[in-house]
């Protein structure tokens, strides 16, 4: 037996009209928090593209910084390197002076504080007397024979060197020594001469 909702009469379609309004409602509900849904989804995958571009963007941000600094250290070094490069002339003038005893009184002043400004900016120079030759900082101009040395040996600096870093700027003009030829096989002889006479006198004993 089906009971009939309470204040109907036989006949009143009012209740059942309810309750289909009743139904509709809760069907529109359920549509809108599915439409809810949805566009919460939508907004999340939006989102997630936003900050994908976001992150892009600050790398390329970041790599642009890096690469004008690394420019700007570039050109810095450059310029740096050109101003130092002209003053190389002054500088050998100055060597030159000051093996002749002319560097005194302001003028030594002047040429000793030169000298330390081209170093603070990284300017310096190399070559010295008994050295190994190395061909790519030594330009040799002159060459000769020694006993004395047994490897190619700078034995005299004629012009200093600079390098700015691992850069250089300019070789040391030098003059390079050479062992005396056969002077390292007769002492390689006499070595093996002496070891063999020892071991024969070892023998004998």
């Amino acid at each position: 037996m089906t009971d009939k909702p309470q204040g109907g009469k036989p006949g009143d379609d009012s209740a059942a009209e309810e309750a289909v309004i009743k139904a509709a409602e809760e069907a529109a509900a359920a549509g809108s928090e599915g439409s809810g849904s949805e566009e919460l989804a939508a907004a999340k995958r939006e989102l997630a593209e936003r900050t994908g571009d976001l992150q892009r963007l600050q790398a390329e941000y970041q790599n642009y910084r890096k690469r004008v600094e690394r420019d700007r250290l570039t050109v810095r070094e450059i310029a740096v390197s050109n101003i130092l490069e002209s003053l190389i002339p002054v500088l050998d003038d100055i060597g030159r002076a000051r093996e002749h005893g002319e560097v005194t009184g302001g003028f030594k002043s002047v040429a000793e504080s030169l000298e330390t400004v081209v170093a603070k900016l990284g300017l310096q120079q190399f070559g010295k007397e008994g050295e190994p030759f190395d061909p790519t900082m030594h330009e040799a101009l002159m060459h000769s024979y020694s006993s004395d040395v047994t490897e190619d040996t700078c034995v005299q600096v004629l012009q200093p060197g600079y390098r700015i870093g691992e850069r250089i700027i300019r070789p040391a003009m030098v003059a390079v020594a050479e062992p005396q030829p056969g002077s390292q096989a007769s002492s390689g002889a006499e070595e093996k001469s002496t070891d063999k006479d020892k071991s024969d006198g070892g023998s004998d004993s």
